[in-house]
């Protein structure tokens, strides 16, 4: 099998690596030569780094780089089986190198894009035989991340799906099948990590350091909300965010912190700039979280039910099943737990009275229960009883 990549920064990079471990054949497109060189230098020390840590041996390491190929035009992607494009943000620009590639390649081509937000159906639209589109959305890093999301738009064929998922789950990954909407599974439940943090944080209930070490220590989670926008890069996290609140219709729910676009304006992107929330400097030194038992519990509590309310709510719009949102979240960024599989632990009455707590007191839709929830609740069930 021969797969096309469309861009050679980090994504596309970790994507080729996948395919090639796997045996296929890649072609990695990209329009500047630099860019290439980059890439093929970066996969020498990857490689190089698994050698040293006894993950493969030189024999694997020359397969997976002889299967890999640096091409600068479209049109050597021609004989590929499947192209993914893993290109800047742009909507217009991903449908003119869509509409582009369709002229040069087969009928039988399967062209992807690895899109974090936008519209497959808006992508799909750019070709004459829209039903070969879908989205293939990797999680960074591509080679160490398990989830892969699939998201067919409502003009890809049936066959194009089932073909994708056969292919992706040969690259020994596991697929989570997502309706067409905005942030699909994992963009979309994990807005509340970030933006009910930075909510808590501007009302000054608590400073940043604080909320990151609640949720680390109360919730197991690897990185706190602040930590995680840093690691980012907080101009991709807020136009994610800002991106899906406009998607949205400006749901409440998704709206965006005055904080982190100040951030970004600044250019304190975090790790990538050397000051994001945190500073990151030779001399940088971490602030210290107030240990206090009840505010890191309040903490806990107001983010986890966020979240669980976007997974509900995720569920009861038909955007994938219970399984592929618990998958996505544990296996897409890394939760301690599905979103899901908590609020059955927690239980529907916590899981409700918490939100209608927290709408009483602000009176804002943002904070409005998820309708199934209130019918879990009501019903007495778990969520997984309804699989």
């Amino acid at each position: 099998m021969i797969v096309g990549i469309i861009g050679s920064g980090t994504m596309g990079s970790g994507i080729a690596q996948v395919a090639a471990t796997s045996g296929c054949k890649v072609k990695v497109f990209d329009t500047r030569q630099e860019a290439l060189d980059k890439s093929k230098n970066a996969l020498e020390k990857i490689l190089s780094r698994l050698i040293e840590k006894g993950r493969i041996d030189q024999v694997e390491k020359d397969r997976i780089q002889h299967n890999i190929s640096y091409v600068d035009s479209l049109k050597d992607l021609k004989d590929t089986n499947l192209t993914i494009e893993a290109i800047i943000e742009n909507l217009e620009i991903k449908k003119k190198v869509f509409s582009e590639l369709e002229s040069y390649v087969s009928e039988d081509t399967i062209i992807a894009s690895n899109t974090s937000s936008l519209s497959i159906a808006s992508i799909a639209s750019s070709l004459q035989r829209s039903e070969r589109c879908i989205g293939i959305h990797f999680f960074n890093p591509a080679p160490l991340m398990k989830l892969v999301e699939v998201i067919p738009a409502v003009q890809t064929s049936v066959d194009t799906t089932n073909k994708v998922v056969k292919i992706i789950e040969g690259w020994k990954k596991v697929v989570a099948i997502a309706k067409d909407t905005p942030g699909f599974i994992v963009n979309r439940v994990a807005r509340p990590f970030y933006g009910e943090s930075l909510r808590i944080y501007e009302e000054g209930i608590a400073d940043l350091v604080t909320i990151d070490w609640s949720l680390k220590t109360l919730g197991g989670f690897r990185m706190g909300p602040f930590e995680l926008m840093d690691f980012i890069g907080n101009d991709i996290n807020y136009t994610v965010t800002e991106t899906v609140f406009k998607a949205f219709y400006y749901d409440p729910r998704y709206k965006p912190a005055f904080t982190q676009k100040r951030l970004s304006e600044a250019g304190y992107l975090g790790r990538k700039s050397g000051k994001g929330y945190y500073e990151y400097g030779d001399n940088a030194i971490k602030p210290t979280p107030k240990e206090d038992a009840a505010l890191a519990q309040y903490i806990f509590d107001r983010v986890l039910v966020m979240l669980i309310n976007e997974a509900a709510d995720a569920l009861f719009w038909n955007i994938a099943s219970a399984e592929d949102i618990d998958n996505a979240m544990t296996k897409g960024v890394n939760y301690p737990k599905g979103l899901l599989s908590w609020a059955d632990e927690k239980g529907m009455d916590w899981c409700v009275n918490t939100l209608d707590k927290l709408y009483d007191e602000y009176r804002e839709d943002r904070y409005r229960c998820s309708p199934l929830l209130r019918k879990m609740k009501r019903e007495k069930k778990s969520f997984f009883s309804l699989v």
